[in-house]
């Protein structure tokens, strides 16, 4: 060991003796390290051993030594108290979720999946006034995305994407543009389906995992055309499952019929997004992006895409029959709440779905259900109470108006007759109910 090493040993031991006095464990901790490593290095012909960081961490910077440091051993990383989580845990499906975090796997699925996705241009007649009064068609132009459903020409997006128009470009990812045939529509699942003559190389169909399958916080990954900015790719995470999304109107409160088990995600979705995909980390379909909540019409962090179940039960449909008919109950109602509860004499923690009215010559009329018959005053509002309380359909349980809409359009078709459980003064008793048609559908 060379003398001016020895001084420098000895100048660092000395430091930790006079930090330790000072109380400043944390850093002699640190020295302790460093001159443990110092004194190893000299022991050792090729110099201290490399280490290589913990996957997702980054090791500290060190200095790039100077002709004068010639004398000194290279500094060693300081690992951390406490090694980061990386973003991702491997996924135990098989998708490689370190990978992701870093990047590379994220390129992968691009490369999946951006050529299944495509840009629809759509053009429509409009009456635009004129200042002398006069009017004059002029076309006006709606931007929207798509993606490939399968190798027969058929491309699913959103029906707010092509409703109304006159003209459809359906436009790939390598820009080979094809016009565009309406196949079938459906307005109360937001989905709609555009047959193309293209060629078969352009023809990739995404492809699809259950919706069911999904959990809070797994990844989520967004491809489509926002502002009309072709192939460009979102992630976030699922923020959470089961909302309901209103069709018909842009009031998120105020709408006749809902979409049920609606993905919410903080990926960034804007105009022109809709009618894209939302995949999951392996490159699967989990939803199709539809909207989003923000109070300036881009994003906001909160967007919504209709779940990859519904999608598989509606589109094949519209392409063979060209729309889809929903089972349908007939009725209106609300979920159950303690304030409910009470004012019908029910215990408070009763949860199920309270009748408010019932459609006449619907289903659930045929059935013999019951509406609401009075109104009680609840924190000074009038509501309707005293109806049939639907606490199951065929032995499952459900809670809110929403797991009921759920379950109808995940477990149900048209013509099946359902065993409805309900309370009826207070008494629980099974009702067969045959499902009808959603008018309009």
């Amino acid at each position: 060991m060379s003398e001016k090493r020895r001084v420098l040993l000895s100048l660092l031991l000395t430091l930790v003796l006079v930090m330790t006095a000072c109380g400043l464990s944390d850093v002699v901790s640190d020295l302790d390290d460093q001159i443990t490593t110092a004194v190893a290095s000299q022991m050792t012909a090729e110099g201290p051993a490399e280490t290589a960081a913990p996957l997702g961490q980054v090791p500290a910077r060190t200095p790039r030594p100077t002709a004068g440091d010639a004398d000194v051993p290279p500094q060693p990383t300081a690992e951390p108290s406490v090694t980061p989580t990386p973003f991702l845990a491997p996924s135990t499906s098989g998708g490689d979720g370190t990978a992701l975090a870093l990047g590379g796997r994220l390129a992968q699925i691009y490369e999946q999946v951006n050529p299944s996705v495509v840009n629809i241009q759509t053009t429509m007649q409009g009456l635009q006034a004129l200042p002398e009064g006069f009017g004059q068609q002029q076309p006006q132009g709606g931007l929207g995305s798509g993606f490939v459903w399968d190798q027969q020409g058929h491309i699913v997006t959103n029906n707010h994407v092509i409703a109304g128009a006159s003209e459809i470009a359906v436009i790939f990812s390598d820009g080979y543009v094809a016009p565009g045939e309406v196949v079938g529509t459906d307005p109360a699942s937001d989905l709609a389906v555009v047959w193309v003559d293209a060629p078969a190389e352009q023809m990739r169909p995404v492809q699809v995992a259950s919706s069911g399958e999904v959990q809070v916080g797994e990844v989520a990954i967004a491809l489509g055309n926002p502002f009309g900015l072709q192939g460009t790719m979102t992630v976030g995470i699922v923020s959470a499952l089961g909302r309901s999304l209103p069709v018909g109107t842009s009031d998120m409160t105020s709408a006749a019929y809902t979409i049920p088990d609606i993905i919410q995600t903080d990926a960034a979705i804007n105009p022109g997004n809709s009618g894209g995909v939302l995949v999951d980390e392996q490159g699967r379909l989990i939803g199709v992006t539809a909207a989003i909540r923000s109070p300036v019409e881009a994003n906001a962090g909160i967007g919504f895409a209709i779940p990859s179940d519904i999608v598989m039960k509606v589109v094949p449909a519209l392409i063979t029959q060209g729309r889809y008919q929903h089972p349908w109950l007939g009725i209106s109602g609300t979920s159950l709440v303690p304030p409910l509860a009470r004012a019908m004499d029910l215990p408070a923690e009763q949860r199920g779905v309270l009748v408010a009215s019932v459609t006449s010559g619907s289903p659930a009329d045929e059935a013999g259900l019951r509406g609401s018959n009075r109104q009680a005053s609840i924190d000074g509002l009038q509501v309707s109470v005293g109806g049939d309380v639907i606490v199951a359909i065929d032995g499952e349980e459900v809670r809110t108006f929403e797991q009921m809409v759920s379950y109808l359009a995940r477990n149900t078709s048209v013509g099946q007759t359902v065993t409805l459980t309900i309370l009826r003064d207070g008494q629980r008793q099974d009702l067969p109910l045959t499902l009808g048609a959603r008018p309009g559908s």
